[in-house]
């Protein structure tokens, strides 16, 4: 059985892979305070939890966006596991040809939901991650990785509007009921949901005419499944690209 963990700025996706099949996906929060003790024991609690023994761990793999966070993971899973885990950077096979000016700048979850797509699609593809931050990426023919756009997140979004905004409140994201809004909960849940699924649309279509094709559009992340029904485009929702990606990059570079 596979460990794979992905280390994001909000959330850890940690799971676990059997014969190419997802044995269970948990997320624990990110936090720079935490020491490699504390990751250690929410990493085993969470295997306890689903049931999963270490020593039916034959390996492990991991990626991440969060440098200050990255080391006390890393040594959290050497002490439950004691295994070197891989490590999704620079030099590690992908099956991606990279072409941005500094490929070791590439997010690894980019490169990771990159594999995994390629896996379940054709290129050329349109790649959308909903998560802290909303991130666009471009594959085109032949696997050729072209780059893409961030983009402040939908929550982080709102977080700026409320702390900016003094009379404005807090609300829950959910499906706005009009575009026009009646009172300023309505107002704010559409101006957010809507204009992310707009801007959403309007980037992929300038992508394509970029590109001079249309794409197939995959999404991901946590906010994928409340933006894109908003989104005039055709998508594919795709819940579990990470540790799909993970997966396949671990094969690629086994011994």
């Amino acid at each position: 059985m596979l460990l794979a963990i992905d280390i994001g700025n909000t959330n850890i996706v940690i799971g676990a892979i059997q014969d190419d099949k997802i044995v269970f996906e948990a997320r624990i929060a990110t936090e720079r305070v935490k020491t490699s003790d504390q990751y250690a024991v929410e990493i085993k609690n969470m295997l306890e939890l689903f049931g999963v023994k270490v020593s039916d761990l034959r390996d492990c793999i991991i990626s991440s966006v969060v440098p200050p966070v990255f080391n006390s993971v890393h040594t959290g899973i050497m002490k439950v596991t004691g295994k070197p885990p891989i490590v999704v950077g620079p030099g590690i096979k992908t099956g991606l040809n990279i072409q941005v000016d500094t490929p070791s700048q590439v997010g690894s979850d980019r490169i990771v939901i990159a594999v995994a797509a390629l896996a379940e699609y054709e290129p050329p593809l349109t790649l959308l991650d909903l998560g802290t931050a909303t991130t666009i990426e471009v594959v085109d023919k032949g696997n050729v990785y072209l780059g893409g756009c961030i983009i402040p997140g939908v929550r982080i979004s709102l977080e700026a509007l409320t702390s900016r905004a003094s009379q404005l409140p807090g609300i829950q994201l959910d499906k706005p009921k009009k575009v026009i809004g009646k009172n300023t909960v309505d107002c704010m849940r559409s101006g957010v949901m809507y204009g992310a699924a707009v801007m959403l649309d309007g980037m992929i279509q300038r992508v394509e005419e970029e590109l001079g094709y249309p794409t197939t559009v995959v999404a991901t992340g946590g906010m994928a499944q409340f933006v894109c029904p908003l989104c005039r485009r055709e998508i594919k929702l795709e819940r579990d690209l990470l540790l799909k990606g993970l997966n396949l990059i671990y094969k690629k570079n086994m011994k």
